[in-house]
């Protein structure tokens, strides 16, 4: 069974996915963690140059202030930035899936879960939710970036009300310990155990 976790920026998708990391029968990916190993594989790499120029790379490390002040200014470039990188994934993802038959479900943390259309590949989803000025208070204090990058960001997701519409279940993520209940009464239910 794949779960697929997703929410808006500075909801607190990563706390979620390691609450559920903890049970020893739930394997975690974490899509944009992979994204980031992915780009730095000689395949997407050369993709990346061509696409974005030499720029792109610092050595061996991917320049993110460069490609993101590219992408997040301009939809059509991060449309061509997602047709490079999401490919990769979406593969590499597979075989995670195929390496980890024998748990009772996969969580799969997609902060563009609906954007890319990976929902239909999830047999269940959950959603983080906060309030948006919290998410932005969060994310201003986790990224060290300007209040106009995190809305640049925000532009390119899903409004809240539409991902929360097509969850099957919604996290509010304001509390730890309500947060961490509200993981374990999911699992319970997703591996059939009484609370």
């Amino acid at each position: 069974m794949i779960v697929g976790l997703t929410g808006g920026i500075g909801s607190g998708k990563s706390t979620i996915a390691s609450f559920f990391a903890e049970f020893k029968n739930v394997a975690l990916y974490i899509a944009d963690d992979e994204a980031k190993k992915l780009m730095l594989t000689s395949f997407v790499r050369q993709k990346i140059i061509k696409e974005f120029g030499k720029k792109s790379y610092i050595g061996n490390a991917l320049n993110r202030k460069y490609i993101s002040d590219i992408v997040f200014n301009d939809k059509s470039k991060l449309e061509k930035l997602n047709k490079i990188v999401h490919p990769a994934v979406k593969n590499h993802f597979k075989e995670f899936v195929n390496q980890h038959k024998e748990k009772d479900y996969i969580i799969y943390e997609n902060a563009i879960l609906f954007e890319n259309k990976n929902d239909a590949i999830c047999d269940v989803i959950i959603c983080i939710t906060i309030p948006l000025k919290l998410r932005f208070e969060r994310v201003l204090a986790r990224d060290n970036v300007s209040k106009i990058e995190v809305e640049n960001r925000m532009k390119n997701q899903w409004k809240e009300e539409k991902k929360l519409l097509q969850s099957n279940y919604v996290i509010f993520n304001f509390e730890k310990e309500k947060s961490l209940k509200e993981v374990k009464r999911i699992h319970n239910i997703l591996t059939k155990k009484n609370a």
